[in-house]
């Protein structure tokens, strides 16, 4: 490790005052930089490392959990602050082979902002799933097939460096024009400020990190409840208490199988577990995602299930399972034959797969989603867009201050991303010739799915980089990939992971080049810490994934498993369901022409309409402001989650965002410019802590558990039956 020497007579370079073209950047983003601080120092790879590899098993532990919390990078960015100190407190400051070119030390001085912002970018490597292991747990689990540790490994590691390579040829234009801001990244610049600013305690009051140190011992013990104690406390749905034995008002009240109204989670991870932290949401946001589940909610899915569209009183008035046509479970594994593909003959035997109606109606919210994103982005943004990338491409765009500041390191080469690239390929080109029983991917389809990657990278980082909007490519791959070689469900998910992920992980990997940007960190350093951090990552997440489905017996298997089990893996099942759909059936045979569901297709046509409508009342009313803030891609994706997500995440969600959103930010918006984001990192960490905990000393070795109503579910047993005539369900009342 080679390290500069600090100047103590020059803190930072002063540059002119030239207003930066973004006013959010001019606010936040600091104009100076000192090219002296010592960036990648021994704390940096301990740190980094450490958080990294931490984050990424507490991620994939907490992944197949019912409620999967899922631990930010900012949990390790505030928790960072007193170790890198301390370190910088006890380490020696010698320094090694001094008078040589390796010279180095293990204590280059006090720890800076620089050394923080790279540990956090490591962190965020650990932070960010590897949604290739959905992959892993679909076929070993669901289809209960062999799948080799190797190609698995193969196609975890490859879909997540693959991304490297899109995201070093579309750097020049979504990373160094100012008009490319990245709007997400402010919060992490005004968090990374905050922290390292001086922070002059208010009397009466606690320092930031003391207030972190309260919310997560706090949180801690409160969670010991509804993790072990009193799990009800994640669904507390009082109307299904109200009406033990009546089907509808189950169904209505159930937060985890019904429309959840009234419905309520007093734990964390039930809150932040599939939206986030709703303390890190402006209330704009949370308001449309308000307006979107209500209208999803409690209008579409009570009206679509009452007038029994799509047969919908056959089937649960909520869930992601497939079934057939009598409400029985559809058993996937009486239609895959033994090269595992789909056995049409057994298909045509057992009839087509049917949806519930909810299920069926959020993969058109999802079509509506893509289409009103591209509309509201060329009528809302369309201009402004083609400027700026206009500007990008022609060069025209003036460099900002940033830019010439960062001018003083060295920039990473092309041939770097080129050689990844040429190496990522051929690795999976390998493994789908080697492995072909496995993947089921043809060599053609690497290269389709690599040039379906390459050719939305620019145009949704574009979108994203100015809009903070990123239309999802997920179904659409499948979509397409279901088509063109249906009845092989491996090959359906690698072709989504190839083609969507690798453009969803370079975005990711530009915004975290643009933090770097904003921070002045030296290009290269940046780049080696997120190529590290992603390796290290995959090898995590490959390991924990592996390991627990070797350690919890049934695991997902949530007709084996007790109702208050925290292990019936709803992302997972979802992804499952997805390859049965798109991938062993195929789009044809469910929402093409030999389908039920081809109707649904006209969710692409409203999700275009619906902006087109905005757009015009706000021409029409140009004094009515709030008319420009109806965000239909937010508002028609709000429930874009559902399932897994289920009603009580949504309302206990809302709930907290409404408090924090809208009535402490106006009526003490001192108090949460100091403390909102804390608090947040607080949560996540105290939870994470005291479910580990839990796990380990109770659970994972004696397997004690307490018996006790508290413990018995939310007490809806009735929500998940069917109301049509004649269905005969164990367990359910017949009519």
């Amino acid at each position: 490790m080679v390290h500069l020497t600090p100047n103590p007579e020059i803190d930072v370079i002063p540059v002119d005052d030239e207003p930066c073209v973004i006013k959010q950047v001019e606010l936040t983003v600091p104009k100076t930089d000192d090219p002296t601080m010592p960036v990648v120092t021994f704390r940096v790879w301990v740190l980094g490392l450490g958080s990294c590899m931490l984050l990424s098993f507490v991620n994939q532990f907490m992944w197949y959990r019912s409620n999967p919390l899922q631990l930010t990078s900012i949990s390790a960015q505030i928790a960072v602050v007193p170790l890198g100190h301390l370190m910088a407190r006890t380490i020696t400051n010698r320094v090694f082979f001094e008078g040589t070119r390796f010279k180095f030390s293990l204590n280059p001085g006090p720890f800076n902002l620089k050394e923080h912002v790279l540990i956090t970018i490591f962190a965020s490597s650990g932070a960010g799933t590897v949604y290739a292991t959905h992959i892993l747990t679909a076929v070993k689990i669901f289809y209960k097939k062999k799948f080799a540790f190797l190609p698995a490994v193969i196609v975890m590691i490859t879909s997540q460096i693959l991304g490297f390579s899109w995201a070093g040829i579309f750097r020049k234009y979504l990373v160094e024009p100012a008009e490319m801001w990245w709007p997400s990244n402010m919060v992490q610049v005004s968090l990374f400020r905050a922290l390292h600013e001086k922070d002059k305690r208010p009397r009466n009051s606690l320092s930031r990190f003391q207030f972190f140190v309260v919310v997560l011992v706090c949180v801690a013990c409160y969670e010991l409840y509804p993790t072990y104690l009193f799990t009800t406390l994640t669904s507390i749905s009082w109307l299904c208490w109200a009406a033990p034995k009546t089907v509808t008002w189950q169904q209505v009240g159930s937060g985890l199988q019904g429309l959840g109204l009234g419905s309520l989670a007093i734990d964390w991870t039930a809150i932040s577990s599939y939206l986030g932290s709703p303390l890190a949401s402006p209330w704009f946001a949370t308001a449309n995602v308000l307006a979107g589940f209500v209208i999803v909610m409690y209008v579409m899915t009570p009206l679509t299930y009452w007038l029994n569209i799509y047969n919908a009183k056959t089937f649960p008035i909520y869930s992601s399972s497939l079934f057939m046509s009598n409400g029985s479970t559809y058993d996937v594994d009486n239609v895959v034959n033994s090269n595992f593909q789909l056995d049409k003959v057994a298909y045509a035997k057992n009839g087509p797969i049917n949806l519930s109606t909810f299920f069926a109606m959020t993969y058109g919210l999802t079509f509506a989603g893509l289409s009103a994103t591209l509309v509201h982005v060329l009528l809302f943004h369309g201009r402004n867009v083609w400027n700026l990338a206009k500007g990008a491409f022609t060069g025209t765009s003036k460099a900002d201050v940033h830019a010439r500041l960062m001018k003083a390191y060295k920039q990473v080469p092309s041939w770097w991303f080129y050689l990844i690239l040429v190496l990522n390929v051929g690795l999976i080109l390998f493994a789908v010739e080697h492995y072909k029983e496995a993947l089921q991917l043809p060599w053609w389809g690497v290269l389709f799915a690599c040039g379906i990657a390459f050719f939305f990278t620019l145009p949704i980082g574009i979108i994203q980089a100015t809009t903070n909007q990123q239309p999802g490519l997920n179904v659409i791959t499948e979509y397409i990939i279901g088509y063109i070689y249906p009845g092989r469900p491996v090959a359906n998910m690698c072709f989504k992971v190839y083609g969507y992920i690798s453009m969803s992980q370079a975005l990711f990997l530009l915004q975290d080049f643009k933090l770097g940007h904003y921070m002045k960190i030296p290009p290269r350093a940046m780049f080696t810490a997120q190529l590290v951090g992603a390796v290290v990552s995959v090898a995590v997440y490959t390991g924990t994934a592996w390991w627990l489905m070797g350690s919890i017996h049934d695991l997902c298997e949530t007709a084996l498993l007790p109702a208050d089990s925290q292990w019936k893996c709803p992302q997972d099942k979802v992804f499952f369901d997805a390859s049965v759909i798109w991938g062993l059936v195929g789009p044809r045979r469910i929402f093409g022409d030999l389908g039920e569901y081809s109707k649904v297709n006209l969710f692409f046509v409203a999700g275009a309409v619906l902006p087109l409508l905005i757009w015009i009342a706000h021409r029409a009313f140009p004094k009515q402001t709030w008319i420009k803030l109806v965000n239909m891609p937010v508002l028609l994706g709000a429930t874009a989650m559902m399932p897994p997500a289920s009603a009580v995440n949504f309302t206990s969600w809302l709930t907290l965002g409404f408090l924090a959103g809208f009535v402490v930010f106006r009526y003490r918006q001192k108090w949460w410019a100091r403390y909102n984001y804390i608090l947040s990192g607080g949560l996540d960490a105290g939870t994470a802590f005291l479910t580990l905990l839990v796990f380990f000393s109770l659970q994972y070795v004696n397997n004690i558990s307490i018996d006790w109503w508290g413990n018995n579910g939310e007490g809806c047993p009735l929500a998940s039956c069917p109301t049509a005539k004649g269905i005969v369900i164990d367990g359910c009342p017949v009519f």
